[in-house]
C-alpha cells in the first residue's frame, strides 16, 4: 500500500470517527435537553373548566352487580370513570395511561377488582379515535398495565370466564382506515401474559360484539363485522359478517347460518338470555336484516321483526335479564319490545340525548337502567319511563374553540353532537364554573364558533355540512348565512366541520370554506367565491374494500356527506389578504390577493402520501412566507405525525416532527403570540409544546390527560392557552410566561423567579350555598398573584417565599414546593394570618378567627410589592403589582380611613391570639399538672386546692375572651353575658371585610371600645401571671413538683 493510499485512508477514518462522535454528542445532547424540558413542564396544572352540561359519547358501562353502586363508565375519547356512589360522583382513574378511547370494560365475575378495558371505540364513526391494546387492573382501576394486542386499534368486547379471572376474551375489531392481521377473537389462559388468536376471518373482518353463555361459558357467540373507512366514504359489510358460535371454548368455531339472511351483511349486535341461554337474539344488518331469534343456542334462528336503525354506528341489542319478551335495541331513539322482539316501541325513552351505545340492566331489579349515549350518562329507577342526566361529568367532544375579550375572557366551541357552547374561563364566584354558566350557541353538531372581536353578543356558529347562522346573542335571534349554489350551479360542498375565519383587519369580513373559499364584506349577508380549491374527485368511482360504491352497499358513505372539500383555513394576521387553504383530498393552496387567485403549493410538501388531509394550516405572525402545516394521514391508515414550516410562502416545506413520537398524528398546532420560537402541537394523544421551533418538542404534562386535542388557542392579552379536547371538553393552562420566556439560559440556571402578572383584588361571592356532591364545579383561575419560580435541582430545605411591601415591611410568609422544574404558588394578596397555625400545619387551616372568621389576614391594599423566594443558598427576587376591583369605587381618602381601621383590628386580633396561646398553654399544664398528682399521697390538700383555684381563675378570664367550649347542652349564651372579645374583634374585622368605603362612626368607636377591653384583659392576664401563676409556681417548688411555664410578658396591641 502507498503512502497516499495509507495517508487518504487514515483521513477516512478519522473523519468517520469525528463524524460518528458528533452525532452521538449531539444525540447526547438532545437527549439531555429533552429530560430537562420534561422536568421544567412535570409540574404543570392545567383547569379543566367543563362544561359538563351537555355530556359526550359513552361507549360501555359496566357494572358491580353484587354492588351496583359501584361502576365503570368508557368514554369514546374520554378514558374511564368510576363511581363508588351510584353516580353523586365520578373520578376519571384512566388518565395516567397513553390513550384514552375506550372500546369496552370488563369487570371479573369472581372478583369485583379486575378489570379490563378494550382501547379503541368500535363505533366507525369518520371521528372515531384508535385505542393501543387492552389494559387490566387488580385493583379497582387505581393502577392498570397495558396486556398487548396493540394493533387491534378497535376492541368491541372483553368477556372473563366467571370461573377463572385468568381466562379472558377480547373481540378486536381491527383497523377502520384498513386491513391488518390483528384482529378476529384473542384467548388468555394466563392473565394477559400470552394470546392466542383463536378466531381470524380476514384482514378485513374483526369482531364486533361478544358474548358467553352465563351458565356453559366454554360456549361464546361472536359476531364478525367486515367494514372499512375512507376520507372519502365508508363501506359497511361484506362477506366475512358473520354469527359464530364455539362450545370449546374457542378451540372451534361453527359459523351459525341457518335462518339468518344471506348475502352482504354488515354489523351484527349479539346478547344471550340469563335465565336461559338457549335463547340468543341477534340484531343483523343486511339487505333482509332486523331482529333475529334463536331459541336453541344458534342452530336456528327466525326473524321477528325488520327494525334496525343506522346499524353502523349502533346495532346493538339487550335483553331483559328477567323477561324474555322484553328487549332493548339501541339507535338514535332507545327502542323497546315487551313482546320478544316482534313489535318495537321508539317513544319510551324521553328528555335525554338520544344516539345510544351502551345499556345496563340491573339483574336484580329490572326498573334499574343505566345507559349511555352521545349525550352522556343516564340514569333510569322506572324502566326507562324517566331519566336523572348525570351531568357531572366533562366529556365534551370539542372540534374547535375561540375566545373573546371580555374579563374574564369566553370561550366557544362546538361539540360532536352536542351543538356549540360558550362559557366563562372564570368567573367571581366562589364555587368556581358550574353548568349553569355555559349558554348554548348552536345545535346539531357543532364546529366552528367564532366571535366577533369587538362585539362578544355577535357569533358565527357552523354545524354539520355548512349550515352557518349568524346568532345576535343580547336578542337570540338567528340568522342563516350559509352560501348557496345558485340554478343551473353545481351544487356546493361542505365539509362536516367547516372552517369560519373572521378578518383580523376588518370586523365586518368573513371567510367560509366549502370547496370554494367564500368571502364576505358585511358579515355575511353577501357572498362572493372562489373556484372550486379541491381536486374534485368522483368519490363513486373511488373503490373501499375493493368495491365500488353503488345503492347495495351498506351503510355507504354514512358519516361523509360528500366529499372534497376544504377542512383548514387561515388569514396571515401580518399581510392582509395573504390566504391558506388545506382540503380533505390532500390540496394545499395559497392565495396572495384575498381569494381572486389560488396556487397548488401541495407538490412542494415532502415525504407525504398523496391525498393526505391537512389538519391545520397557521401563518406566522412574525415573517410574512413563514407558514406551519399539520397533516393527519389516518384516514389512509397512516399513522404518521406529519408536521411542517415553509418560510417562503410554501415553495419549499422543512419537517419539523423531530423527536415526536410515532403514531401520535397531529390535527394542530399554534404560535405564541409573544414568542416567535414557542409552539403548541395538538395531537390524538396529548399535547407538546416546542421551545425552538420544532426543533425538539416536549409532551405537556402535569395534570393533562392523554387525550385527543382539535384545538388550540392562545389569549393575546391574558396569555393563557385553552385547548379544545375532543373527549373532556375544555382546558386552560394560565399564565404561559414560564414556558413564554424559557430559554437554556433559565434552565441551566440554580434558580429562577418569572415576572408577575399585575393581580387583582376581586371580589368573590358564593351564589349556590350548600346543594349537595352531585354538582359540576370547575376551578377558577389562580386567585391572586402567580408566582411561577424555577429550580434546577430539588432543594432539600423548604422553599421560603417572603412578600414585602414598598417600606420593605414582611406581609406574607410563603412556603413552595420541594420539587425540581417550574412550580407555581399563589399569594392571595393577604397578609400574614393574625392567628397562624401551629409550626407545621398547613397556613389558612382552621381555628383562631380571623377576618370572616377565618384564619386569614385582611386583604393588601394595591401598590407594589417585592417578591423573594429562598431554596437553600439560592434566592431570586422579583415585583408584583396588586390592583383594585376594577368594580370597585373608592376615593383615596376614605380608603386610607379604611386602612388605617383595617391595621388597628390586624393588631388587635393578633394581640388576642397571643393571649389566647398564652392562656390555652396555661390552662394544657394545668390540666397535666393535675394528672399527674392525681392519687399522689405526698401531695397535700392545700396545694391541690391551690391548683384548681387558678384554674377557675383562668378559666374566668378565658371567658371574656373566646367562648367556652361546646359541651352540647348548654345552650347560647344568656342575655345578660356579654359577647367574648375575640368574637366581637373578629365582627368587626368582617364587617370591614365586606365593604370596601370608610368605616362607619359606629364601627370606629367599637374599635376602640374593644381595644380598651384587650388592653385591660392583657393587663388583667400579666397581672394573674405575675401574681397568683408565680405564687403556686413557688408552692410548687417548694414541694419539688413540676411547675407551669407561662412564657414572657404580653404587650398591648400597637
Amino acid at each position: 500500500m502507498t503512502n497516499t493510499r495509507i495517508a487518504n485512508t487514515t483521513t477516512r477514518l478519522i473523519a468517520l470517527a469525528l463524524f460518528i462522535i458528533f452525532c452521538t454528542s449531539f444525540a447526547t445532547a438532545q437527549e439531555k435537553s429533552n429530560k430537562l424540558d420534561e422536568t421544567f413542564l412535570k409540574n404543570l396544572q392545567f383547569r379543566a373548566i367543563g362544561p359538563a352540561i351537555m355530556g359526550g359519547r359513552i361507549d360501555d358501562i359496566a357494572v358491580v352487580e353484587s354492588n351496583p353502586s359501584v361502576y365503570y363508565v368508557g368514554a369514546a375519547t374520554g378514558g374511564v370513570w368510576k363511581t363508588v356512589n351510584n353516580g353523586t360522583t365520578f373520578e376519571p382513574i384512566f388518565d395516567t395511561q397513553p390513550n384514552t378511547s375506550i372500546g369496552d370494560i370488563a369487570i371479573a365475575p369472581s372478583d369485583p377488582n379486575i378489570i379490563w378495558v378494550g382501547t379503541g371505540e368500535p363505533n366507525n364513526r369518520q371521528s372515531s379515535s384508535w385505542g393501543d391494546g387492552v389494559y387490566r387492573s387488580l385493583d379497582g382501576g387505581k393502577t392498570w398495565t397495558n396486556m398487548g394486542l396493540r394493533d387491534t386499534k378497535h376492541i368491541g368486547r372483553v368477556v372473563i370466564d366467571s370461573r377463572d379471572p385468568n381466562i379472558v376474551y377480547v373481540a378486536a375489531l381491527g383497523h377502520l382506515w384498513g386491513p391488518n392481521k390483528e384482529r378476529g377473537v384473542f384467548k388468555t389462559y394466563d392473565g394477559g401474559k400470552t394470546w392466542s388468536n383463536v378466531l381470524f376471518v380476514n384482514e378485513d373482518t374483526g369482531i364486533i360484539d361478544l358474548v358467553i353463555d352465563p351458565q356453559s361459558p366454554m360456549t361464546l357467540y361472536a359476531a364478525a363485522y367486515q367494514r372499512r373507512r375512507t376520507p372519502w366514504g365508508f363501506n359497511g359489510g361484506g362477506p366475512g359478517s358473520a354469527v359464530y358460535r364455539t362450545v370449546d371454548g374457542g378451540a372451534n368455531w361453527t359459523k351459525l347460518t341457518k335462518g339468518l339472511p344471506e348475502g352482504t351483511t354488515g354489523r351484527i349486535g349479539l346478547d344471550i338470555y340469563r335465565g336461559n341461554p338457549n335463547t340468543v337474539y341477534a340484531l343483523v344488518e343486511n339487505a333482509k336484516g332486523g331482529v333475529f331469534r334463536s331459541d336453541d343456542r344458534g342452530d336456528n334462528w327466525r326473524k321477528l321483526s325488520d327494525v334496525d336503525s343506522r346499524p353502523m354506528y349502533y346495532s346493538q341489542i339487550r335483553i331483559d335479564p328477567n323477561n324474555e319478551q322484553r328487549v332493548w335495541q339501541l339507535a338514535a331513539n332507545m327502542y323497546n319490545s315487551d313482546d320478544g322482539g316482534k313489535t318495537w316501541v321508539s317513544n319510551i325513552v324521553q328528555r335525554i340525548h338520544g344516539d345510544f351505545h351502551a345499556l345496563w340492566i340491573d339483574p336484580a331489579n329490572s326498573n334499574h337502567v343505566l345507559a349511555g349515549s352521545d349525550g352522556g350518562l343516564h340514569a333510569s329507577y322506572d324502566r326507562g319511563r324517566t331519566w336523572d342526566f348525570i351531568n357531572t361529568i366533562p366529556l365534551g367532544q370539542f372540534y374547535e374553540v375561540s375566545m373573546d375579550n371580555q374579563k374574564p375572557f369566553w370561550v366557544y366551541g362546538g361539540l360532536q353532537d352536542n351543538g356549540s357552547w360558550s362559557g366563562p374561563s372564570g368567573t367571581l364566584n366562589q364555587e368556581g364554573i358550574t353548568n349553569d354558566d355555559w349558554y348554548r350557541t348552536g345545535g346539531g353538531d357543532g364546529f366552528y364558533s367564532v366571535v366577533d372581536p369587538t362585539d362578544p353578543s355577535i357569533v358565527y356558529v357552523e354545524s354539520q355540512n355548512g349550515s352557518m347562522s349568524r346568532l345576535e346573542m343580547k336578542t337570540g335571534e338567528r340568522k342563516s348565512i350559509k352560501p348557496e349554489s345558485r340554478p343551473g350551479e353545481k351544487r356546493y360542498r361542505f365539509d362536516w366541520n367547516s372552517p369560519i375565519v373572521i378578518s383580523p383587519y376588518n370586523n365586518r369580513t368573513i371567510y367560509f370554506a366549502g370547496n370554494r373559499v367564500f368571502k364576505s364584506p358585511d358579515r355575511g349577508n353577501t357572498w362572493t367565491w372562489s373556484d372550486d380549491l379541491t381536486k374534485d374527485q368522483d368519490r363513486e368511482k373511488l373503490p373501499i374494500m375493493g368495491a365500488l360504491p353503488d345503492k347495495n352497499m351498506l351503510s355507504r358513505h354514512d358519516g361523509v356527506e360528500t366529499f372534497g372539500q376544504i377542512v383548514t383555513f387561515a388569514e396571515s394576521p401580518i399581510k392582509e389578504g395573504l390566504l391558506y387553504a388545506g382540503t380533505d383530498d390532500g390540496n394545499l393552496q395559497i392565495s396572495r390577493d384575498g381569494n381572486r387567485t389560488w396556487k397548488n403549493i401541495t407538490a412542494n410538501i415532502p415525504g407525504v402520501p398523496k391525498n393526505t388531509y391537512i389538519s391545520r394550516i397557521v401563518p406566522s405572525r412574525y415573517a410574512e412566507g413563514t407558514a406551519y402545516l399539520t397533516l393527519d394521514g389516518h384516514r389512509a391508515d397512516d399513522y404518521s405525525t406529519y408536521v411542517f414550516v415553509t418560510n417562503d410562502f410554501g415553495e419549499s416545506w422543512k419537517p419539523i416532527k423531530s423527536n415526536l413520537p410515532a403514531g401520535v398524528t397531529a390535527r394542530v398546532i399554534r404560535e405564541h403570540p409573544r414568542n416567535q420560537s414557542l409552539l403548541f402541537l395538538g395531537t390524538e394523544f396529548g399535547a407538546y409544546v416546542s421551545f425552538d421551533r420544532g426543533a425538539r418538542w416536549t409532551r405537556l404534562q402535569g395534570n393533562f390527560p392523554m387525550v385527543r386535542v382539535d384545538d388550540i388557542q392562545i389569549h393575546p392579552r391574558d396569555n393563557a392557552m385553552v385547548l379544545a379536547t375532543h373527549g373532556r371538553s375544555i382546558w386552560v393552562l394560565d399564565d404561559l410566561s414560564p414556558l413564554e420566556r424559557a430559554a437554556d439560559s433559565i434552565l441551566a440556571s440554580e434558580i429562577h423567579l418569572f415576572d408577575v402578572a399585575p393581580a387583582t383584588h376581586f371580589r368573590l361571592y358564593n351564589r349556590k350555598g350548600n346543594i349537595g356532591h352531585k354538582w359540576f364545579t370547575a376551578p377558577n383561575p389562580p386567585y391572586g398573584a402567580v408566582i411561577n419560580y424555577y429550580l434546577k435541582d430539588k432543594p432539600k430545605d423548604d422553599v421560603k417565599i417572603t412578600i414585602t411591601n414598598s417600606a420593605g415591611t414582611v406581609v406574607r410568609d410563603l412556603k413552595g414546593p420541594k420539587e425540581a422544574g417550574l412550580s407555581r404558588v399563589v399569594w392571595d394578596l393577604r397578609l400574614n394570618s393574625p392567628a397562624p397555625p401551629p409550626e407545621g400545619a398547613a397556613e389558612g387551616g382552621g381555628g383562631g378567627g380571623g377576618f370572616f372568621g377565618q384564619s386569614r389576614g385582611p386583604r393588601v391594599q394595591p401598590g407594589s410589592y417585592t417578591i423573594k423566594i429562598v431554596a437553600g443558598d439560592k434566592t431570586a427576587s422579583g415585583n408584583v403589582t396588586v390592583q383594585e376591583d376594577p368594580r370597585i369605587q373608592i376615593v383615596e381618602a376614605d380608603r386610607g380611613k379604611l386602612a388605617d381601621a383595617i391595621t388597628r383590628v390586624y393588631e388587635l386580633q393578633k394581640s388576642a391570639d397571643a393571649a389566647r396561646k398564652t392562656m390555652r398553654s396555661l390552662s394544657t399544664q394545668i390540666t397535666a399538672l393535675q394528672t399527674s398528682l392525681k392519687d399522689n399521697p405526698e401531695v397535700s390538700k392545700q396545694t391541690n386546692d391551690s391548683i384548681q383555684k387558678l384554674a377557675d381563675q383562668l378559666s374566668q378570664i378565658q371567658k371574656k375572651l373566646i367562648a367556652a367550649p361546646d359541651t352540647g347542652g348548654a345552650g347560647p349564651a344568656l342575655p345578660d353575658e356579654p359577647r367574648p372579645l375575640l368574637s366581637q374583634i373578629n365582627g368587626v374585622a368582617g364587617g370591614l371585610e365586606s365593604y370596601t368605603g370608610a368605616p362607619t362612626a359606629d364601627e370606629q368607636v367599637r374599635i376602640d371600645d374593644l381595644a380598651k377591653q384587650l388592653n385591660d384583659l392583657i393587663a388583667e392576664l400579666n397581672k394573674f401571671v405575675e401574681t397568683d401563676v408565680a405564687n403556686l409556681n413557688k408552692q410548687l417548688r417548694e414541694g419539688g413538683l413540676q411547675f407551669l411555664n407561662p412564657g414572657k410578658r404580653l404587650e398591648p396591641p400597637q
